[in-house]
């Protein structure tokens, strides 16, 4: 079977939710589901859940890493070689069937904030295996991302309770 390439883009809220529910979907069917998030270090509600299912591996970004905004240029760096050795292992458990399923959760926005080898993740994407069904998330994909993949959902946002000062709410954002 041939896998495909998704993306789940946009400034709405969704794109890791859709991606996760992939993810259950994918483990509920006997497929191996290996998922790294990028910029993402701290508790989230569906880890608990996914970590505990057998046919899921998920590698995190490191914890208490600060907003990009308020890094200093020597903890990007540090991101930077943490996270291109993340997608490193990524593409070895892909290129060596370990995964059915590859989940790069917001690995959009590290490539696009160049925390991350961009010729690495280029390579990978227009090299996949043909069958690993590969998922992208983040805002803002780059061209060559969106002609290479197969599904692109866009989450627009249309109103949002942050707007209104409400800031994110456990169970439902994170």
């Amino acid at each position: 079977m041939k896998g495909c390439t998704h993306i789940y883009c946009g400034d709405g809220k969704g794109k890791t939710t859709a991606a996760m529910g992939l993810a259950i979907r994918a483990a509920g069917n006997d497929q191996k589901v290996f998922i790294i998030q990028f910029l993402k270090g701290g508790p989230t509600g569906e880890l608990k859940i996914l970590l505990s299912q057998p046919n899921i591996t998920i590698l995190r970004g490191k914890p208490n890493t600060p907003f990009t905004w308020n890094m200093t240029e020597e903890q990007k760096k540090e991101v930077t070689a943490y996270q291109t050795q993340q997608l490193k292992q990524a593409i070895l458990h892909a290129q060596n069937s370990q995964c059915d399923l590859l989940i790069l959760d917001e690995i959009i926005a590290s490539y696009t904030l160049g925390l991350m080898d961009k010729d690495m993740l280029k390579v990978f994407i227009l090299n996949k295996p043909e069958a690993l069904e590969l998922v992208l998330t983040g805002r803002d994909p780059a061209d060559y991302m969106i002609e290479a993949a197969d599904y692109v959902t866009e989450m627009k946002k249309i109103k949002h309770p942050f707007d209104a000062g409400i800031p994110a709410r456990l169970g439902v954002e994170w």
